[in-house]
């Protein structure tokens, strides 16, 4: 089978860090590449540089066998070479058809928009393959799921038939990703080409027909699917041996760190998205709530941590009332959070990392004295978390803007665990993250349950949710469908639950 696309010897430098290695790649036409690696292992830097967004130091990029230059997307895009993103780039306040035809905008008669024109466009589009996105509908008003599919238009209107999905599932919940998984297959028997930018490795498995591994700015090997385990790729990845499961005692619980009690909250919009919500979480356990993206979970943890008022109801802190207090007010109780935007609610992109990581306590000792900032002590205390929590970074110095993704969510996660805490909010903790990382992180969750904090962790994994998990919350339409024993849980009552249905209501299979 022919190769519609091959990167040989493709070498990157940044300042302090060489990103790319010599690394060789080949795509064949009508097939999936799976690419992996850790956060910071040069899978993105390399695809910015086949997109035109960077130019190699060395190496050379053939497309159907014939070698171009490519200077800018301009360029990828004439090469039949699309891209989407892991944070969409798209604007909220247009439509669907707005976004699709940004710099590339037809006219009627030489001078007005022909919207008509590219709206229709959009849907035969969308109808090919089942893409299902309407082209009047405005972005600030879809799910991140349908949001991914505009992307995905975006480059089909283009003529793309090599496809860059940069960590196409790190924000959709299962649903979701099952849903973009049949696109992809519709995408394949079209004759498109996909390179599959990942973290997940039963992702790779189930889609990939070839997988190529990164690892610090290398390729460390490819791998044919049917040979391959998630044991044998999170080691590749990673360099040792990863455990996948989640090592954990029985847990101690104590008295209710967070009470809360018949919570309403209403969104941005005054929708009403949390409905009379009531439950605890104990000293010494984990509470998991679970729950399809966007049936309230956000607006609750935005409610418990400040970002947002509840509207009624209670939330208590070891008894001491907390509705409608401040984020420092709530912080100073002892909560750390872990924000589901990590770019929004976690990070100031334009400050270095050594600001970032002590953001929550830059006007207490040891980084200030009055209203004097201790720099020894904001550098050494930003050191020592980058080397504790393999930041992969050129230095400290160095916007948090700049890391990838992953590496933006372990800044946080560096941040938020290394002061004393009695409740910690993990909210999608591993969103974006390699195995390593991940086994890393819930070491941490558990090590802080058992110290005896309270944990409250939400996520759309419901893997992870069943990882981590003591007792299980299961959250539908802002509302708790029922609290259950992790131990007892199993993924088809849980998956009932998240669809609003009672298991004991349900029909049984005969």
């Amino acid at each position: 089978m022919a190769n519609v696309l091959e990167l040989q010897g493709i070498t990157k430098r940044f300042p302090g860090v060489l990103a790319n290695d010599k690394i060789d790649i080949t795509l064949r036409e009508g097939k999936i590449l799976a690419l992996l690696g850790e956060n910071g292992a040069g899978k993105s830097t390399l695809m910015n540089i086949l997109y035109g967004l960077y130019k190699p130091d060395e190496g050379k990029i053939f497309v159907r066998g014939k070698e171009v230059h490519i200077d800018g997307p301009n360029d990828a895009i004439a090469q039949g070479i699309g891209m989407v993103h892991q944070h969409f780039m798209l604007v909220p306040v247009m439509t669907v058809t707005e976004n699709v035809m940004l710099g590339i905008e037809p006219t009627k008669n030489g001078v007005f928009l022909d919207q008509e024109k590219v709206a229709k466009r959009i849907a035969e589009i969308s109808n090919q393959y089942g893409l299902e996105v309407d082209p009047a509908s405005y972005i600030k008003d879809l799910p991140v799921g349908i949001q991914q599919r505009v992307e995905i238009i975006k480059v089909l209107y283009r003529n793309a038939d090599i496809l860059i999905l940069d960590e196409p599932t790190a924000v959709l919940t299962p649903q979701e990703v099952e849903g973009l998984f049949k696109i992809i297959a519709t995408l394949i028997k079209a004759g498109k080409s996909i390179i599959f930018i990942t973290h997940k490795l039963k992702e790779v498995l189930a889609i990939a027909d070839d997988i190529s591994v990164l690892r610090l700015g290398r390729m460390v090997g490819s791998i044919e699917p049917n040979k391959a385990t998630p044991e044998k790729l999170a080691s590749m990845m990673v360099g040792r041996d990863v455990s996948l499961v989640v090592q954990k005692s029985a847990p101690k619980p104590k008295e209710a760190v967070l009470k809360v009690e018949n919570l309403f909250v209403r969104d941005e919009r005054e929708n009403l998205t949390v409905q009379g919500v009531s439950f605890e979480v104990r000293k010494g356990e984990v509470l998991g709530i679970a729950g399809v993206q966007g049936n309230g979970q956000t607006e609750l943890v935005y409610a418990l941590t400040g970002l947002s008022s509840a509207e009624s109801g209670t939330i208590e802190l070891n008894g001491k009332n907390l509705q409608n207090a401040t984020p420092r007010q709530i912080l100073e109780s002892g909560v750390s959070h872990i924000p589901e935007d990590r770019q929004r609610h976690g990070l100031i992109l334009s400050f270095p990392i050594h600001d970032n990581m002590m953001l929550c306590t830059y006007y207490q000792e040891p980084f200030a004295k009055g209203i004097s900032l201790q720099e020894k002590a904001i550098l050494s205390n930003a050191e020592a978390l980058v080397k504790q929590y393999d930041v992969r970074t050129p230095n400290i110095y160095v916007n948090a803007g700049t890391l990838s993704g992953g590496n933006q969510q372990k800044v946080i996660v560096a941040r938020e665990f290394s002061r004393p805490i009695e409740l910690l909010i993990a909210s999608q903790p591993t969103r974006g993250l390699d195995v390593g990382s991940i086994e890393y992180i819930h070491k941490q969750i558990i090590n802080k349950r058992d110290e005896g904090t309270g944990v409250l962790v939400v996520s759309s994994e419901l893997d992870e949710i069943l990882a981590l998990s003591d007792r299980i919350a299961v959250i539908y339409k802002g509302q708790i469908m029922d609290i259950l024993d992790a131990k007892k849980a199993s993924k088809e009552d849980l998956g009932l639950l998240m669809a609003g249905i009672h298991p004991s209501t349900s029909p049984k299979k005969k």
